[in-house]
Parts: C-alpha cells; sequence; structure tokens
C-alpha cells in the first residue's frame, strides 16, 4: 500500500506471520507466445505474457518505471544486497536484471533509517521517503496497537531527492510529521505525497517549477498512495472513511502514529483535489492503485474477494472508473499488488509471492510481464 512503511508493515509483517500513454501494445501473435514455457503465469492471467522475477529474495516492492522505461526503482529487505535491516531504495536495469546477481541493484539512498516510497523524476533524479535524518538505526517496526494490526506512520520521514545515483540526498519536502508516499506526474510539473503536516493523513501537491503546496483532500481518514492519470489531468488513491466508533479509534490510532488498513477503498479526482468520486465500495483492504493506459480503467491490489476482505489472499483487480467491470488479473493464490504500467503501456511490474516452483514462499519478489488488452 503507495504503503510506505505500509510495504515493510503490510506486506513484510502480513504475510511473514503467516504465510503510460494511452495506446498499449497489440496482443502477440499466437503462434508467438509458448503458454507452457511461461512458468510464472497462472491460469486465468489473460492479460499476462512472458513473466519475468526481477528479485530472488526478502521483501521487495513498490517498483516504480524511468521515464525511459528502461530501469525500475523499488524498495527493499533483501539481505543479498541490503544490511540494514529494514527498507532501503535500489535501481535495477530492466534489460540486465533477472539473474539475481547483486550487481544488477544499485542502492541509491543513504543506508541509514527507514525508506520507502522512491519514484524517478524527468530528469533521471530520484526521490524516497527516508527516516536517516533522525537517527541512523531502523525505526522499531510495529504491527500491532490497543489490540489492531497497523502500519506505522513515522513522523521522521521526510522526501528526499539525489543524483541518480543516489548522490547529494537533500531533504526537497519536509518539516514536521509524517511526509512520504510521493509520486510524479508524466508531465513532470507535479509531486503528490501524503503528510500529517494538517493533523490527518491527506494528499497534497508539490509544484517542482516553483515548490508551491497544495492540500488536495480535508475528508478524516488516511488518503494516501496517490498516482497521477497518463494524462496528468486526475489523481487516484486509497483512503479510509471511517465514521462513529470507528473515527474515534481512527483518531486515537494516529496520535500515536499509526494507522489500521482493513478498510480501504479507491477514489479518483482532478489534480487539483476536485471532482472527488468513489471508485470502489468493496470490503476489506482495497489498495495501491494505479491507471490503466487509457486511463479508463484502475488497478488495484485487494483481498476483498477472500474470506469478506478478511483473507490473506490478494490479488490484483482491475476496475472501470465508474466502479463498474471488476475484473481479476492474478491468480496466484498468494500475494499479488503494487501493479505499475510502463510509461509506453506495454509492460506491468508488480510484486508477488508467486515462484516458478509453485511453493509456498515468504518473500515478495519484484516481476515484469507483458500486458495484453
Amino acid at each position: 500500500m503507495k504503503p510506505s512503511s505500509f510495504f515493510s508493515g503490510f506486506v513484510f509483517i502480513l504475510f511473514s506471520s503467516l504465510l503510460l500513454s494511452a495506446c498499449t501494445q497489440s496482443a502477440p501473435e499466437a503462434d508467438a507466445y509458448d503458454a507452457a514455457s511461461d512458468s510464472l503465469r497462472f491460469e486465468g492471467e489473460t492479460h499476462l505474457r512472458n513473466i519475468r522475477q526481477l528479485t530472488f529474495g526478502g521483501n521487495n516492492a513498490e517498483a516504480y518505471w524511468s521515464f525511459d522505461d528502461s530501469k525500475l526503482i523499488f524498495q527493499s529487505d533483501w539481505n543479498a544486497i541490503n544490511d540494514q535491516g529494514c527498507d532501503q531504495i535500489f535501481v535495477m536495469e530492466l534489460a540486465s536484471a533477472g539473474s539475481g546477481a547483486p550487481s544488477d541493484y544499485t542502492e541509491v539512498s543513504t543506508g541509514e533509517g527507514r525508506t520507502t516510497c522512491s519514484y524517478f523524476l524527468p530528469d533521471g533524479r530520484v526521490i524516497y521517503g527516508s527516516t536517516h535524518a533522525s537517527s541512523a538505526a531502523c525505526p522499531e517496526p510495529m504491527a500491532f496497537a490497543q489490540g489492531r494490526y497497523v502500519w506505522p506512520i513515522y513522523p521522521e520521514y521526510d522526501i528526499y531527492v539525489a543524483g541518480p545515483d543516489g548522490s547529494n540526498p537533500e531533504v526537497l519536502i519536509g518539516g514536521d510529521g509524517y511526509d512520504t508516499e510521493a509520486t510524479v506526474s508524466p508531465d513532470g510539473k507535479w509531486i503528490i505525497f501524503t503528510s500529517t503536516r494538517s493533523g490527518d493523513l491527506e494528499l497534497w501537491r508539490y509544484e517542482v517549477a516553483t515548490g508551491d503546496l497544495l492540500q488536495l483532500t480535508n475528508t478524516l481518514g488516511y488518503d494516501g498512495g496517490a498516482f497521477f492519470s497518463p494524462d496528468s489531468q486526475k489523481i487516484v488513491w486509497r483512503a479510509s472513511r471511517p465514521e462513529g466508533e470507528a473515527a474515534e479509534a481512527y483518531k486515537a490510532l494516529l496520535e500515536n502514529h499509526v494507522v489500521e488498513p482493513s478498510a480501504l477503498n479507491i477514489f479518483i479526482a482532478d489534480i487539483d483535489g476536485g471532482n472527488v468520486q468513489q471508485v470502489t465500495d468493496l470490503p476489506g483492504a482495497n489498495w495501491a492503485p494505479f491507471f490503466h493506459p487509457s486511463g479508463e480503467k484502475i488497478l488495484f491490489t485487494t483481498n476483498h474477494h477472500q474470506d469478506e476482505g478478511r483473507g490473506r489472499v490478494f490479488d490484483i483487480f482491475m476496475v472501470n472508473l465508474d466502479g463498474t467491470g471488476l475484473e481479476q488479473i492474478t491468480h496466484s493464490g498468494t500475494f499479488d499488488g503494487f501493479p505499475m504500467f510502463s510509461n509506453d503501456g506495454t509492460k506491468l511490474a508488480f510484486a508477488s509471492n508467486r515462484n516458478a516452483a509453485r511453493v509456498d514462499s515468504r518473500d515478495t519478489n519484484v516481476f515484469v510481464a507483458d500486458w495484453v488488452d
């Protein structure tokens, strides 16, 4: 979820305890595709082909594309590349990644603190959330508070910008409270992020050219993990809308810098925060949304189909902007989430517990597939 510390909280704790242009690629010719050799693809995954595994251990997720689609930036606690003990940010070249060799991955965060929610700027620089300024150590993890499963909202998070190789990191967006979950508009003009600077978890927009800030949401509840539409005119995000006793519980948890992720739905709006529309009204956690290249649909991660939203199997679904046409995309029976289209609309990066051996695994790895509409 875009979960900031949420990947580390939601995916790592949950699963370790249990375990974009408007044009898309034409479908490959039937005789050019050998389904039997696509060992990472599961029955029913008709939109995915030629799935490649790009990481091979630990917890890796939130893999986002460079503007030229040649690289992916992601967060990882995989001990083969990260000895910090909590998530750090890495970049991999799509053409060469996949061997599992540590040399395929370049660390672009400082190696200190906890990091999350990285993204590329059009000029190749990187942005990410980090707690390293407050302490070189990983902040204490938190899985439960007041008997509830929670994600930590570390107030030490600020948003940093660094060179393509991670050099010269500087605070881009900071101040008191939680500032992270930053993503960049396809036209490069805007950054959207989640912050507690107003007292609640709200979406804010940062103008790259001027540094001007605009608050986009102001309704009680968690608003986060936002992304822009391919034409940079709309945003999509996950949100909770607690009422009554649930609202009081939400506020009490937030005072302790945690949030409960059990009831989330998908919303869209214009990039100034106007014309808000709720897309999904489903039980459970519906999160990690991303626009389809057409701009007319959304892919998102959900457990709504598992035990009325209480299950631990998450899949990627697709839905029209008006909430109709719900379609299941992944069918691995494990965890599939964080769907992210390449800018040219031909490929989908995602995170999953799947593997070619079809055995149970607590590892969450990054995968990339050809997308077939």
